[in-house]
């Protein structure tokens, strides 16, 4: 959830400062719109900033040739990518907490496991999220490529791929946060299958206690003193872990 609220602050920051290419004309220059101004800047500058106000953005970019910068593209899909990622991370987890038994995902009345084994309940949510975010994870490495090969202002390799990634980025992600949103809604939790294991494990992990115990038992007692009062920490812990089991 943490890595999801990370990636809502981050597209709340990359709305926020998304700039426009602006009112440039078709090679960038605003030549078109000083010789309609009669060579006043102060009106250019003051079209562009309206023109941008009435689309919904804060600023312009600077400079740009025929297009803008390639790079936005894939800053916007680094975006997605890392939605994606924590959408896998989140997913990735269930999956291996449902093979333990530990959580079980939503399940339909009418829905079957598996067309052999109906009796199965797969997170299938969950492998249709990863499924999507590995494809998501992917895109920024084309909009790298795009941007990289972008020549003087661009040519028709820049426009065809574009048409695909981005649109497609945008509506898995989409599917994406849908999934999670029925997943969270409706996850169960099974709290005797997690104490179990947790109990199974609960020895190893009081062992930190333990060493601390010892050195302070060290440090404050004679050797004697301190091999009997360890028995006792030891006795004491493997009593309050088969009163627990059992």
């Amino acid at each position: 959830m943490q890595d999801l609220i990370l990636d809502l602050e981050r597209v709340e920051r990359e709305i926020d400062e998304l700039p426009m290419r602006g009112v440039k004309g078709t090679t960038g220059t605003q030549a078109s719109f000083l010789e309609l101004f009669d060579g006043d800047h102060e009106k250019v500058k003051a079209l562009n900033k309206r023109v941008c106000e009435l689309m919904g953005f804060k600023k312009a970019i600077p400079v740009s040739g025929q297009t803008y910068t390639r790079k936005i593209d894939f800053n916007i899909l680094s975006l997605l990518s890392g939605i994606a990622q924590s959408a896998y991370k989140m997913c990735g987890d269930i999956r291996l907490l449902a093979n333990l038994k530990e959580v079980e995902e939503p399940f339909a009345k009418t829905q079957i496991g598996s067309s052999a084994m109906a009796y199965k309940r797969n997170p299938m949510r969950s492998e249709r999220v990863c499924s999507l975010a590995r494809y998501v994870m992917g895109l920024p490495n084309t909009a790298a490529n795009t941007h990289a090969n972008q020549w003087f202002e661009r040519t028709l390799d820049d426009s065809a791929v574009r048409r695909i990634v981005l649109p497609e980025g945008f509506l898995a992600v989409d599917v994406i946060l849908n999934l999670l949103a029925n997943i969270a809604d409706g996850l169960h939790v099974w709290p005797n299958v997690v104490r179990k294991h947790v109990m199974a494990e609960l020895p190893f992990m009081a062992t930190e206690v333990i060493l601390m115990e010892c050195k302070l038992l060290w440090s404050t007692s004679s050797p004697r003193r301190f091999f009997v009062s360890l028995y006792i920490i030891l006795t004491v812990q493997i009593l309050d872990e088969f009163i627990l089991r059992y």
